[in-house]
């Protein structure tokens, strides 16, 4: 074995175990003068691999992993599950299009909203910064607690609505479980791995993706010839198309919040090309071909009796797969089961993105493992899933659609600091200020920049409880007037800002 390599493995595997102590002194949580992480209970859980770095940034020296194609995984794994191919389901379902106009809108729009967040992914090895304390560079350290907020809130959603699939999935395969245990179970798994950290993540996010893809080709194979029988569809329309746009985009634009949180780790001369293109194949390869695998199973579920009973009218995506994967008998159950757990891997990174924001929220919590946070994000949505259950559809569709608003104006505010006032230079992201509230920016220009863009965003709005006069015409063109409303906002509101803050990069 090569030096390299060597030097490549062991590297790995000090950086996983995240360098919480060094000649036994904790380097990781500030303030911990009495020896949070001496208790023995604390060092057992550091020796058995987990981690407990939250929002502190990464030095230079300690960003060491090399396995870049990781990355690739972790958004593969999060993406290739029932979410996925539920949301899909929405073209038909809630805008009333076709399979071809449903295909259309996913492929071209996931195109495009994928191009941020795998953009975002390259700034972690180069500054080692969670997402959301590389968000104070813009929104300053009171500032970003509303996008942390509203980013906790969409972190949360998302864990509701994937408990809820998974549960319906794991009790389509027996008739004494009921929904309320399935979610339990689905939770249970998924806050063990995201309680252990960056290590078991990454490796779990490699190895869960196999079988989900085993199970959707067994359930092609065995129903296939049936997606060719949808009904024809009514001719699209404007707010059908933009409707169904505003909630793919809403989907894949809200992991912007959270992209570098799993690159910080990379060492900071990997191309930036390189963790792009892994982050971007990630996010769009399992999308774009779920989210049309689910248009035209729904389509076709109306023509096929079996599917239909299994979908039912309460939209139960795990009874749909069921019955798909029901010609194999009990084989069929068991790849439901395996497909009911391919939401572990997303509401596991979800969970682990959650203890960061919860930490930038209350930054005194900073102090607290990071672990801690991943059983108070679960405690969270556990409930809400359970109470939740019945109304997937209607949560589905208005969760995605919000989340598009202002995840694109966040986006558009960070793109121009960083390329216009900061000249495209990391440099310029100082690690001795990332918790200094007076050297950072005052984030008075980013915050108005987002409230005054949403002067435009709702009356482009059209959804289930309000509709603008412009969406009422158009659809739901919100996001797509969020992001260059808000960096056209930015700009002079930034020079201004600089101006009294007196400020120079």
């Amino acid at each position: 074995m090569s030096d390299n390599h060597l030097h490549e493995k062991n590297s790995v595997i000090d950086l996983e175990k995240d360098s919480t102590s060094r000649d036994g002194v904790s380097v990781i949580i500030p303030g911990d003068k009495h020896g949070w992480l001496s208790h023995p209970l604390a060092r057992s859980l550091l020796s058995w691999g987990v981690e407990e770095r939250g929002i502190v940034p990464v030095p230079e020296e300690e960003r060491m992993d090399t396995q870049y194609y990781k990355i690739f995984f972790v958004w593969f794994s999060m993406n290739f599950n029932i979410l996925s191919f539920s949301t899909g389901t929405l073209g038909p379902i809630a805008f009333q299009l076709g399979l071809r106009d449903s295909c259309l809108v996913i492929l071209f729009f996931n195109l495009l909203a994928c191009a941020l967040p795998a953009y975002l992914n390259t700034w972690g090895p180069r500054t080692g910064m969670r997402q959301m304390i590389q968000s104070r560079y813009s929104f300053g350290y009171f500032g970003i607690i509303i996008p942390a907020v509203l980013n906790l809130i969409g972190l949360c959603g998302f864990n509701i609505l994937n408990g809820i699939l998974g549960g319906q999935a794991l009790a389509s395969v027996s008739s004494s479980m009921s929904w309320d245990v399935g979610i339990v179970i689905i939770f249970i798994i998924a806050l063990l791995i995201s309680f252990m950290g960056y290590r078991v993540l990454n490796w779990y996010e490699r190895v869960a993706w196999f079988p989900v893809l085993i199970a959707f080709l067994v359930a092609l194979g065995v129903g296939g010839k049936n997606l060719y029988n949808a009904q024809p569809a009514a001719p699209a329309t404007a707010p059908g198309i933009f409707g169904f746009a505003a909630v793919i985009a809403g989907f894949v634009i809200s992991y912007s919040a959270m992209a570098s949180d799993f690159t910080m780790y990379y060492t900071p001369t990997v191309p930036r090309s390189k963790i792009f293109w892994y982050a971007y194949l990630g996010y769009i390869v399992p999308i774009v071909l779920l989210e049309c695998l689910g248009a035209a199973a729904v389509l076709a579920s109306y023509t096929v009796p079996s599917w239909n009973a299994g979908y039912g009218a309460a939209g139960d995506i795990g009874g749909l797969l069921e019955a798909m994967l029901s010609p194999v008998g009990n084989f069929g159950k068991f790849l439901t089961v395996l497909l009911s757990l391919s939401v572990t891997g997303n509401i596991a990174c979800t969970l682990y993105s959650m203890c960061f924001n919860f930490q930038v929220v209350v930054p005194a919590m900073s102090r607290v493992p990071r672990y801690v946070f991943s059983i108070i994000g679960t405690v969270i949505a556990l409930p809400l899933s359970i109470v939740g259950a019945h109304k997937f559809y209607t949560a589905l569709t208005n969760f995605l659609s919000l989340l598009g608003y202002w995840a694109s104006a966040y986006g558009a505010i960070l793109l121009v600091e960083h390329h216009y006032f900061r000249k495209g230079d990391f440099s310029t992201y100082d690690h001795s200020i990332w918790n200094v509230p007076g050297r950072l920016p005052w984030g008075a220009a980013a915050i108005t920049a987002v409230i005054l863009s949403f002067a435009l965003i709702i009356p482009c709005m059209s959804q289930l409880w309000y509709e603008g006069p412009i969406g009422m015409i158009s659809g739901d063109i919100g996001f797509e007037v969020a992001f260059p409303l808000a960096g056209l906002l930015y700009f002079p509101l930034r020079k201004l800002e600089l101006r009294y803050q007196n400020t120079q990069y």
